[in-house]
């Protein structure tokens, strides 16, 4: 995607939770000639030093003291003590400490395609980034005292609940996070976030319940059509526009869902689990799952015999 700049390969500390956080601390004096150094290359748009980099999960910051400034291709501003901000999913950015003293920050990485069920599919939508980045939602924490206090608080529960690991922490986490995304939805008062009419989504409703029904089968978009109506351009317009991916997509998603919850739940073999969820070439489900979770069915299977990472 940029082939001149750091692609970050995030290591989960649980894979389940599909997300990475920790605190960093410094006492250093801020370095002059580093942050000029760092503006100057954003400013002539050079993203190969200093650590410029992107990653394919979403980045939120909470400071906790300090102050830290934080590069995007399209601007820069400053966080302080208390302050929260978002990066979007493979968004470049970096960060520089730029108040001489004490900083202290936590960060957290989530991939939020492992937070979309059935029941919360119509929230998908208004997380895509097709249209914009999650990063033009800054504006909710710059304005909304109430939604960056609060984000700030659910950011070091997180923390806390990942750190302790006490029984029941995994409903903690994913919960904690649904209620930052619905602040974000809900404070979204420039209407940035993709709102589509939710009507679309209710008329695709048959095609969903289709592909849940028939992840096993082969899927072609001809014979679903008929089911919703439309025809085929239009079908496959309608479904980009209310679920913000495609349907080739969606169905590559459902099936690897799937296919994890096989390999966790049950004994069966990998091949008859990629037969069981569609996928009948054992070579194409590998591609398939490692693109989602960055590592082949068997390691998967094994991480949930793993202990949780600690930082």
């Amino acid at each position: 995607m940029f082939p001149d700049m750091r692609h970050e390969q995030v290591v989960y500390q649980n894979p389940f939770l599909a997300m990475r956080i920790w605190q960093l601390e410094s006492k250093e004096w801020a370095a002059d000639e580093v942050r000029r150094k760092k503006e100057q290359e954003w400013r002539l748009q050079k993203y190969t030093d200093f650590g410029w980099h992107y990653h394919e999960e979403v980045e939120f910051l909470y400071i906790i003291e300090g102050e830290l400034t934080c590069f995007l291709r399209e601007e820069q501003f400053a966080l302080r003590d208390g302050d929260v901000a978002v990066f979007g999913s493979s968004e470049p950015h970096l960060t520089a400490q730029t108040r001489n003293g004490a900083l202290s920050y936590i960060v957290f990485q989530i991939n939020l395609d492992k937070y979309w069920d059935v029941s919360t599919l119509g929230s998908m939508q208004h997380f895509s980034e097709v249209v914009r980045p999650l990063s033009s939602l800054n504006y909710i924490y710059r304005e909304n005292e109430e939604a960056n206090r609060r984000t700030a608080e659910l950011i070091r529960e997180i923390f806390e609940e990942m750190n302790d690991s006490q029984i029941g922490y995994e409903l903690a986490v994913s919960s904690r996070i649904k209620n930052i995304l619905l602040l974000l939805l809900r404070n979204d008062s420039r209407k940035l976030l993709n709102y589509n009419d939710n009507l679309l989504i209710a008329r695709l409703m048959p095609a969903v319940d289709y592909v849940e029904a028939n992840l096993s089968e082969k899927l072609a978009i001809s014979d679903i059509c008929p089911k919703v109506n439309m025809s085929y351009t239009h079908f496959i317009k309608t479904f980009k526009k209310a679920f913000g991916m495609t349907f080739t997509d969606f169905v590559v998603y459902k099936r690897i869902k799937k296919a994890e919850q096989l390999l966790l739940t049950s004994d069966s073999s990998i091949a008859e689990v990629a037969e069981s969820v569609g996928v009948s070439n054992l070579g194409h489900f590998y591609d398939l799952f490692r693109r989602q979770n960055g590592c082949s069915p068997k390691q998967y299977k094994d991480r949930l015999r793993e202990p949780v990472r600690r930082e």
